[in-house]
């Protein structure tokens, strides 16, 4: 009954995530700030690297719930859902920009989904401090690809600014957090092959 019981869960976690609309439990940091004048194609812009920003939140959500499938330690579990729910968080923001910049989400986001469910699952099997190496990597990886956005976005846009930059001290804390529970460094090579897929999930989402 437990594994029908999931199985229902994680279904009706996809649904939510692709399909939305996301609820955020925080306020938008985006509400304290006045829109600025953009020029279209600043427009554009923005709301494309929200767009991709918005799938990785969608790929956060199917990694911490495969991660979370695949571990006993309720511990861990914990960890991984509180930091789901702040993802949660962002999902919801990013998502509001994006209508607020007249973009529209990813078209992959059910393949992004189902494909970092697998990928937490079997970094959730590796065992619990593995799995919190993923976290922490991943976490690492995320808060730099931000930071390449803020360089990217017009200095003026303070909404869509104000979102990203909530968004990396989240990711930061939660490098953290899998750092104090226990996470052991990730190979060079595994690494290198996290941040070449998310290239991949990156480069084709600011289009599609």
């Amino acid at each position: 009954m437990a594994s029908i019981d999931d199985a229902i869960i994680a279904f009706d976690k996809f649904l939510r995530t692709v399909a939305g609309p996301a609820r955020p439990g925080r306020p938008n940091p985006a509400s304290a700030e006045a829109e600025a004048p953009l020029e279209n194609t600043e427009r554009a812009h923005a709301a494309a690297l929200m767009r991709v920003n918005h799938c990785g939140e969608v790929c956060a959500q199917a990694l911490y719930q495969g991660q979370a499938l695949a571990s006993s330690n309720e511990g861990l579990k914990s960890a991984l859902g509180q930091a789901a729910r702040e993802e949660e968080d962002h999902l919801a923001w990013t998502e509001a920009r994006i209508a607020e910049l007249g973009g529209r989400t990813s078209l992959l986001n059910p393949l992004w989904y189902a494909g970092s469910l697998a990928i937490g699952f079997a970094a959730g099997k590796a065992g619990d401090a593995w799995n919190l190496g993923f976290l922490k990597e991943t976490e690492r990886q995320v808060e730099a690809h931000l930071q390449g956005h803020l360089d990217r976005l017009s200095p003026t846009d303070v909404r869509t600014r104000s979102v990203v930059e909530a968004m990396q001290r989240d990711e930061a804390q939660h490098a953290r957090t899998a750092e104090a529970l226990g996470a052991r460094e990730l190979p060079s090579l595994v690494k290198a092959l996290m941040k070449a897929s998310a290239k991949v999930m990156t480069s084709l989402s600011y289009w599609v």
